[in-house]
């Protein structure tokens, strides 16, 4: 009988495969050019135990897929991703499909590529779970960093610029200004965000047009068409791959602890073990973001001894600093209902201001579709997932004209440079699959606080200029009054400090552009490496002790392809 059982069980299990590799081929078979990659596999089909691997990377990210291409050209690597491939789901590929793809909250399963989480400060956020990263669900805009933040990480101008002309060769592009991006463009101007960049991807302050993932027909592009400069032969990629700790050998009296691979799950809950080549100069890298990345380090035993311990977690290396600075850049989001139509539109036009504040904005009803699933119409500590869904489902139930008047509009978000407010990360449980606890302060300092002031009453005059006069409203329909809270915030009516102080604080979102947890100096060295231990990295988001840029996914895949360059050149010399 237990022979029969156990036989059912390995009938079902395969029967659960079988649907597994059905919804990961009907992507991969849909894939645009350059995706469709024969290295591409699901981790349930991986050995138990697969070894010799010059580099195991964790994380298919932003930071990931260039660095892995990177490597591949004369290494073997492994790349290990929790999720999916993007190709073929139109969610992920479409411009259009932005708001319904970054909304969903309740998508925590194997097959979403977001994965939602409420930090402690009571505020919504996203991660990726899916090949490509944040590039494959985040709203496109493409910046470089600023000469200046170049210079502050201690980057060799030159690779850095070479590195982004990489990334942008694939995954970059101009967009084509529509009614409201050129009006908000014209507005920044007429209150004297200047000067004039034009069309660029450099970060300087004044008013430009950035660069965009998305191209002119709307169709996403992300970390993971960099991984077409592979070499097939060198790399492979599995999906699905969770990893659970990392492994380090034995220890050795006087001699730092030494990494030596990692432990992984498939979907169907198998656990499979990765193993280095043990050569010198074979690495575990870990690319998960600023989320996965400490994350793993403390479930593998690398992080403050008197965090770690209670959870009865050995310690490998005591890091105090693995968790800690954590930041992400508030954003404070104002609806702008239009008289007149409006394109669909992600972020494109940007005003860097002087005094520490990105004004950017959106268009169309995906724009305020985006915002219901934030609830930046309420404090913080009121949100909740049931809420998310009863106002969404409220908006949905409302008569579809209606619909398309409050959808007829714009949002002009201010985003906090920096920022200087700073919170940590730490473990919820010792599961990996649990979400950690974040908390990021939010205006905990009062120069970001001060910044939210000012970029709101600056919005207010955008709003008043000549150039936004054709899409604002001189008094507001009954149909919006009755009706805005369901889609987001109008502009403040009193614009001294205490009343902003409070619409700050209380309608705070974020854009994900969160980072910290890995800083360099306190877990990481210049090189990336794990201080303390050897044969281990972290090179992503979760080493920046600020965003970079407008938007930070240009650094990031720079980051990647430039590690990767520099860890070449280190171990050739090491060679001679």
């Amino acid at each position: 009988m237990a022979t029969g059982i156990r036989l059912r069980i390995m009938r079902l299990l395969v029967a659960i495969n079988l649907v597994i590799l059905s919804r990961l081929s009907q992507y991969s078979a849909n894939a645009a050019a350059g995706g469709d990659y024969p290295f591409l596999k699901n981790a349930s089909a991986a050995p138990p135990v697969a070894t010799d691997f010059d580099y195991i990377i964790v994380g298919g990210g932003t930071a990931g897929c260039p660095l892995a291409a990177t490597l591949s050209l004369n290494y073997s690597v492994l790349l290990l991703e929790r999720g999916n491939t993007p190709y073929g789901n139109p969610d992920i590929e479409s411009a259009a499909n932005f708001g319904k793809l970054i909304s969903n909250i309740q998508g925590n399963t194997w097959f979403s590529p977001v994965q939602s989480f409420q930090s402690q400060d009571g505020v919504f956020n996203r991660r990726a779970r899916v090949l490509g990263g944040g590039s494959s669900i985040n709203a496109g805009f493409y910046s470089r960093a600023s000469d200046d933040y170049v210079s502050r990480a201690g980057w060799d101008a030159g690779m850095v610029a070479s590195a982004y002309e990489w990334v942008e060769s694939v995954v970059a592009f101009f967009p084509r200004l529509q009614q409201w991006q050129t009006a908000v463009r014209d507005a920044l101007l007429e209150v004297g965000v200047g000067p004039d960049n034009g069309r660029t991807y450099k970060h300087a302050s004044g008013t430009k047009v950035g660069g965009s993932i998305f191209d002119e027909a709307g169709k996403r592009h992300t970390a993971a068409d960099l991984l077409q400069f592979a070499n097939p032969n060198n790399i492979t990629v599995l999906l699905f791959a969770n990893v659970h700790r990392i492994l380090f050998a034995p220890p050795v009296p006087g001699s730092p602890p030494r990494a030596i691979g990692v432990v992984f799950s498939d979907v169907l809950g198998f656990q499979h073990q990765a193993s280095l080549r043990q050569v010198e100069g074979s690495e575990v890298i870990l690319a998960a973001g600023a989320i996965g990345s400490p994350h793993l380090l403390m479930t593998s035993g690398i992080g403050d001894a008197d965090v770690l311990g209670p959870l009865g977690i050995p310690i490998v290396v005591n890091l105090t600093g693995v968790g800690k600075d954590m930041a992400d850049n508030p954003a404070n989001a104002i609806y702008v209902p239009s008289p007149n139509p409006v394109e669909v539109s992600l972020i494109e036009t940007v005003g860097i201001t002087n005094f520490g504040s990105f004004i950017e904005t959106a268009s169309g009803s995906q724009a305020s579709l985006s915002q219901v699933g934030s609830l930046g119409i309420m404090a913080p500590w009121f949100r909740s997932e049931e809420l998310v869904v009863k106002y969404a489902e409220a908006l949905n139930n409302l008569p579809v004209r209606t619909q398309q008047i409050l959808g007829q509009a714009g949002v002009i978000l201010q985003k906090v440079d920096g920022p200087s407010s700073k919170g940590n990360l730490t473990l919820n449980q010792s599961n990996i699959e649990d979400n950690p606890l974040v908390q990021f302060n939010y205006f905990s300092e009062p120069e970001d606080l001060y910044t939210c002031i000012e970029s709101t009453r600056m919005v207010k005059q955008i709003l008043e200029t000549e150039a936004m006069r054709n899409y604002t409203y001189t008094t507001l329909p009954e149909t919006i009054l009755n009706n805005a809270e369901l889609v987001g915030n109008l502009i403040p009516t009193r614009l001294d400090v205490d009343t902003l102080s409070e619409w700050c604080r209380n309608t705070v979102i974020t854009i994900w552009h969160y980072h910290g947890g890995c800083g360099v100096g306190t877990v990481v060295d210049n090189e990336h490496r794990i201080i303390g231990a050897v044969g281990i990295r972290v090179i992503d988001g979760s080493t920046f002790n600020s965003s970079p840029g407008t938007n930070p996914q240009a650094t990031v895949m720079m980051l990647g392809r430039y590690m990767g360059l520099k860890i070449h050149q280190d171990r050739q010399r090491a060679v001679r």
